[in-house]
Order: C-alpha cells, then structure tokens, then sequence
C-alpha cells in the first residue's frame, strides 16, 4: 500500500507530533507540507518531505500571512499513485484532492481557527507585530471566500478524525460532519515520575504559548489577588501585558532546557489550564508529571480531567471562579503516582494502536 502523509506546516507543537507518530507507522511514506523548520527537517531526515515555494522565501511570517496561497498549494497538489493519504490538518492540508480508488483520512486538529472559532479573537490579536492592522484588514476581507473554501475542503475527506470530543462537536457545527475521536500522542515518558513516593511540592505552574485565548492573565491576576505562588513558564505575544500585571508571588521563566521544565512539572502543587483548547497537550504533560489540573471546565480539557482523581474544574472564566478552586483546593486528596496513571492512556503508543486499528477497520 503507497502512503503519503499531509500536514500544514512544520514549526512545532502537538500537531507536528502527531505527524511524527503517523511517520512510525509508515517510515515510507512522503510528506507534503507548505514549509518546515530546520529542526524538524533534521528530525525527518529519514523520510522524504516535500515542501511548497513557499519555504524559499526569506521571511518566515510572510508564510503564516497567506492561507490562501497554502490553499491553492494544497488543492493542487498531484497525489496520483498513493492508495491512502493521510493529512494532518487545522488549516489547509484537508484541501488535497485524491483520485479513487485511493482514500484520504483527515486527522483534524481544529476547524481552521481563523475563520470560525476564533475569527474574532484573530481580529483582535492577529499575532503580526506592526503588521497587524495589515493582517486584520486581510482577514477581514478574505474571511467569507476562505470560509466558503474551508467548508468544501473539509468535505473532500472520505473520513475524518478529531483529536477530542470537543473538535468533534465542532466538526460537526462548522463542516456538518461526523469523526472519530483519537486523542493525540502526549511524550508521557518525558514527564514520567521515577520517584513513585510523594515528594515534598509547592507553588502553582502554568506553561505554554502566552497567547490571549490561552487566558494566562486569569492565573496570574488571581495568583496575585491572593498572594499564592505561580510560575509562568514560557513566552509569546503577551508576556510583556502578563508581567505588568503581575505582582510579587508570580515568577516569569523563559528558555528553560528541557531538563528544567520537567522539574518544575513534577515539583508543583498544581497546573493551571484556564483557557478553552482544542486538547490540551500540556495539561495532560502535568498530569503524567503527578501534578492535578485546575482547568476551566470546557474544551479538551473535559476528556482527561476527573474531578477529585486527578484534578479540579472551575465553571466561568472569570478571576472569582478561579479564585474559589484555588482556595478550595486540597493537595493532599492528590497522590502523584496515581494523577501520574490517569496520563497512561495518552502515551504515543496508545496513539499508534489507536490510529492503525481505525485505519484497519476502514481499509
């Protein structure tokens, strides 16, 4: 069986991953994608990966500016010959076209963001520097032909996979289709506790991509309301709002190894998951670290997090509902070996086996 592989684009994060466990299952496979790092060019060394125009040109950002050049990649993309494509997709990569007898399975990360679920947000904070007023008029007119495109990309697709049952939902609203549900790889290995007693922890922990949807100030605002401790690991397009309005118990860490980051994971009292995310890789990276979610009871967060198990939810996104689960919190009800277990059933492994039996039985 010829297999090629389909993704949007190689910078980092939990879609690459799971292309990167697509890529165990089939070494031989090819994959198409519009650019790719360095990095992850050299992490791919033993495969083919086939790129756009796009990756010649000098300014990486100037990629991200044109969905609509990736769409046009992307349809015209000649997959002749593969009796099975997979593509890995929260943009443009479920575009590609296949001719029968060949079957295309879409694993779907999101409904492009920026034009359904987050238009608005994008509109706000596009993400571009000074660029931005740029981007927002783009958008702005382009949103209703590339929503008309997306709607029938997303149904070229003979199947369709989300990556939580919360992107299904939303499959479902925005393409009015069904899927699957296979939860992506999480590195639990990384996080894993060798240590199985309960050492000694402290202090609150959120980490990731500081963007405003991901809603870090709430963690920091009510960290600082109530002078508990919090480390904020990591940057992004807010970190200078978040320091300002942070105060004396709140600590930034920025480019930390990754040696560090497992530390922190493993040594805090509790993770933070304000935001509303597609999954929550993350989370999930605590969790097999021993360390229980405090999450916004919505999004992926709702297919991992058992209250009392191995977490808490908040209900509203506000400072005062965050505020009420922090001091009603109780570590002690917590047993990191056992918050640990509640991660197992994410592993890449589980991934794999996963992925091959839905692929078996469609096959």
């Amino acid at each position: 069986m010829k297999v090629a592989i389909v993704h949007d684009w190689f910078v980092g994060g939990g879609a690459e991953r799971v292309v990167y466990e697509l890529h165990k299952l089939y070494p031989q496979a090819p994959i198409y994608t519009a650019y790719c790092s360095p990095q992850w060019r050299q992490r791919l060394s033993d495969t083919k990966v086939i790129t756009s125009y796009m990756q010649r040109w000098p300014f990486s950002k100037l990629r991200k500016f044109l969905p609509p050049l990736r769409a046009l990649w992307f349809s015209r993309l000649d997959l002749s010959g593969y009796d099975l494509v997979i593509s890995s997709s929260g943009a443009e990569a479920k575009g590609v076209k296949v001719k029968p007898p060949a079957v295309h399975i879409n694993y779907c990360h999101a409904p492009t963001h920026y034009y359904w679920s987050r238009y608005d947000d994008y509109m706000k904070n596009p993400g571009f520097g000074g660029l931005d007023p740029l981007a927002r008029l783009g958008l702005k007119l382009l949103v209703g032909p590339m929503r008309r495109w997306d709607y029938k990309a997303a149904q070229r697709p003979h199947h369709m996979i989300a990556n939580s049952n919360y992107i299904k939902q939303q499959i479902k609203k925005y393409y009015g289709r069904d899927a699957a549900v296979i939860h992506p790889p999480v590195d639990i290995e990384r996080f894993k506790i060798l240590d199985k007693s309960s050492s000694a922890r402290g202090g609150f922990l959120i980490a990731g991509r500081q963007t405003p949807y991901k809603r870090f100030d709430l963690a920091v605002i009510t960290c600082t309301q109530l002078s508990l401790p919090l480390t904020v690991i990591g940057n992004g397009p807010d970190h200078k709002k978040l320091v300002g309005l942070a105060g004396p118990t709140i600590t930034f860490l920025v480019d930390l190894s990754d040696q560090e980051v497992v530390k922190h994971f493993q040594s805090a009292e509790a993770f933070i998951f304000p935001g509303i995310d597609d999954f929550g890789i993350v989370a999930v990276e605590a969790l097999a670290a021993g360390t229980p979610v405090i999450a916004y009871q919505a999004g992926g967060a709702l297919d991992y997090l058992e209250p009392g198990q191995n977490g808490e939810f908040f209900a509203k996104q506000t400072t005062g509902s965050l505020a009420q689960a922090l001091e009603n919190f109780l570590s002690e009800k917590f047993q990191p070996p056992e918050v640990a277990k509640s991660a197992a059933r994410f592993s890449a492994d589980k991934f794999r086996g996963s992925i091959s039996n839905y692929i078996n039985s469609i096959l």
